[in-house]
């Protein structure tokens, strides 16, 4: 078992599996989980859509930012953050801070489309034509993903429990390199 005493924060596009994976990830190392998007909903008193129908995105992601900051520099602790966290520079410098730690979790369009085309949950997605939006999605946020994680792991009809298997194994190579 790897003793961790830093944060793990999950990035990716919407659809990757960073809740699931995330939930998997902290119960085998014994750490405590949270979901950003969770919180907010919990401290807000209201779902997601909402949030966005009343405040907007930049309401929403002003609420991410300020939950972002406080979880981020929790030792032990594994973060599942919402698929546009890159977006805002006061988070891209948290997790350039943290960057050994970002884990990008990678799910092709395909993917995304075929887990979340029923998903009404998703405020961004609820468009006339959801594929489009998720590939300008990815076109810019791709790579921020890439610019702000030290490990990338495909999630692409992958066993969430292989996907935390291989995080793992990341993760004990970065500490076997470090040591």
């Amino acid at each position: 078992m790897v003793d961790i005493s830093f944060p793990l924060i999950l990035i990716g596009p919407t659809g990757a599996g960073k809740t699931t994976v995330g939930r998997l990830l902290a119960t085998k190392l014994n750490l405590p989980f949270l979901d950003l998007d969770e919180e907010i909903e919990a401290r807000c008193g209201a779902d997601i859509p909402w949030i966005f129908d009343v405040e907007g995105e930049v309401g929403f992601r002003d609420r991410e930012a300020r939950i972002f900051a406080e979880f981020v520099d929790q030792d032990a602790v594994v973060v599942s953050t919402g698929a546009g966290i890159v977006l805002r520079s006061e988070n891209q410098d948290l997790l350039k801070r943290h960057q050994s730690h970002v884990i990008w979790l990678q799910a092709d369009l395909k993917t995304q489309f075929d887990r979340l085309k029923n998903d009404k949950s998703r405020p961004l997605l609820q468009v006339v034509d959801p594929k489009a939006k998720l590939r300008a999605m990815a076109t810019e946020r791709v790579p921020l993903y890439r610019a702000y994680s030290s490990i990338q792991v495909q999630t692409r009809r992958t066993n969430p429990s292989v996907v935390v298997r291989q995080i793992m194994e990341h993760i004990e190579r970065q500490i076997d390199e470090n040591a």
